[in-house]
């Protein structure tokens, strides 16, 4: 890793994006200097993940420089990573050591070839070689590459799956960790981390924070999740308004400080609009009469040089609720012994009773079925053993993990068609408008939106339902923070039963009033 000290790293300037049709950014300006911890965080559709590709080339800005120090090395975490399904999650984290392990190969050769040489002075070379790839190799601490790949595979629970693990056989989430570990086994100098906490349980969420923290390069990072934040972040950038704007401190701070800068910003604007307003309605009554348009022609000199403050962006809120049907009874599912797995068991017998007032948080490490343990409640896949029985009349919805949609090129609006073919077209614009998906948000790809978009679209499609039972598995992945805040409001005012899979602790503690604990 480079030795930077408190250079600057990358620099941007007067950056401009447009992006499906819309302007992201424009004149944007951005340092960051060698070593700094940074948070990256906007509403959903800011631009965040568009930022992200900009910093990595994989998207060129219509204008502006984008500008890294010569020489640096950097890794990127997408939030949709996608990795080689044809090795061991042993074998992919090894790839990260690639040239080591190239050398040892090198070194095993020289060794062979030692053993059959007979001339003395080729035997010289080859031992004087042999010495200076082993040095090499300790250096770098090969021999301890075992370890170190454990030590980072356990910290973010990837042993749970077992490391000879065909990578084919995990799931989205699992191999989202895997790139995630083989990501930070490499030697960069600058970590790009798009969402790195959404697949993963609390107490790896811990790990990941101490090792952040212990990290001596530069992170920028993408998370919704806020204590995560604090915990990592020693400057927040905010995309708001097509500009990106860095504050000091974490996201606490941030808060306070956006705020105010909000707030100052609208007054300013206010402000402006009345004086302009003021100078046009001089011109319009003075332009005309010869006496007085000398100074009409001056104000509008004036007027042309006022440079303009921005309007305040127009944040669309998300308001979620949940159609409630009574069920008329207290016991509201029974689960006696339930084994649940795929090919094999991934739990003892598992027992518990809900009743229709009960908020129920599912937590354990990871791996160990919470997931699992959804789909087996509502027969996506069957149980090995044992029952899970809802009452009669409990009506149930399931939000998934993984968001799937039958098809990404299709449109929000198109989507909601498919589901609700009685709904007319107007009536589907308003129900997505209220949870912010507005004007041609509703009509743009599927495959265009934020992971928070989609994820707002597949909880508007469960809002046109009534349901006494809501099943919602790691719900607040990619929603921005008045979202969440908006969801859990949502779920503390629902009469019906809820389990909860999440992360998040603080949005769990607004929410539940029982937990069911697992631990391997």
């Amino acid at each position: 890793m480079l030795s930077l000290y408190a250079m600057s790293i990358l620099t941007i300037q007067n950056l401009t994006h447009t992006f499906d049709g819309n302007v992201i950014f424009e004149g944007a300006n951005l340092s960051v200097n060698n070593g700094e911890h940074t948070g990256i965080v906007g509403l959903n559709g800011a631009g965040k993940s568009t930022f992200m590709n900009i910093l990595t080339g994989r998207l060129i800005q219509d204008d502006g420089e984008v500008k890294w120090l010569n020489g640096i090395k950097r890794g990127y975490l997408d939030q949709h990573a996608d990795i080689d399904r044809n090795q061991t999650i042993s074998e992919y984290l090894q790839s990260a050591f690639k040239r080591l392990y190239s050398l040892n190969e090198k070194l095993e050769r020289v060794y062979t070839e030692m053993e059959t040489e007979s001339d003395l002075d080729a035997l010289d070379a080859l031992i004087s070689r042999s010495a200076s790839m082993l040095d090499e190799l300790t250096r770098a601490g090969f021999f301890d590459l075992d370890s170190e790949i454990k030590k980072v595979g356990n910290g973010l629970g990837i042993g749970a799956f077992g490391y000879d693990t065909p990578i084919a056989h995990l799931s989205g989430g699992q191999r989202a960790k895997v790139a995630l570990a083989s990501l930070l086994l490499s030697d960069y100098d600058i970590l790009l981390l798009d969402e790195p906490t959404n697949f993963l349980d609390i107490e790896h969420i811990k790990w990941l924070t101490d090792y952040i923290n212990a990290y001596q390069g530069t992170i920028l990072v993408i998370s919704h999740d806020t204590d995560f934040l604090n915990g990592v972040s020693r400057n927040i950038i905010s995309i708001e308004g097509r500009e990106i704007k860095k504050y000091s401190g974490d996201y606490n701070k941030f808060l306070t400080a956006s705020e105010i800068n909000a707030k100052q910003h609208e007054e300013g604007f206010e402000r402006q609009q009345q004086q302009i307003k003021k100078i046009e309605e001089f011109i319009a009554k003075n332009k005309a009469r010869a006496a007085t348009a000398g100074m009409a022609n001056a104000r509008k000199k004036q007027l042309e040089k006022i440079e303009i403050i921005a309007k305040p962006t127009v944040v669309y809120p998300s308001v979620f609720r949940f159609p409630y049907v009574n069920i008329h009874t207290k016991e509201i599912l029974t689960v006696k012994d339930l084994v649940i797995g795929y090919n094999k068991p991934l739990l003892p017998p598992i027992s518990f009773k809900m009743t229709s007032e009960t908020k129920l948080l599912v937590r354990g490490t990871n791996g160990i079925g919470k997931s699992t343990l959804l789909k087996t409640l509502i027969h996506k896949i069957p149980a090995i053993s044992g029952t899970g029985h809802f009452n009669m009349n409990a009506k149930t919805l399931y939000l998934e993990q993984d968001l799937e949609f039958f098809n990404t090129e299709e449109s929000a609006a198109l989507y909601m068609a498919r589901c609700y073919p009685r709904m007319d077209t107007k009536e589907i614009r308003t129900r997505l408008g209220g949870v912010g998906i507005k004007n041609d948000l509703a009509v743009k790809p599927i495959s265009n939106l934020s992971g928070g978009e989609q994820v707002k679209v597949k909880l508007c499609s469960l809002m046109q339902k009534d349901s006494n039972f809501l099943l919602l598995d790691e719900p607040t992945n990619h929603l921005d923070i008045k979202a969440k805040d908006s969801l859990a409001e949502a779920l503390i005012s629902y009469s019906g039963a809820v389990i909860l899979v999440t992360h998040e602790r603080a949005f769990a503690d607004r929410v539940c009033n029982d937990v069911l604990d697992w631990k391997l």
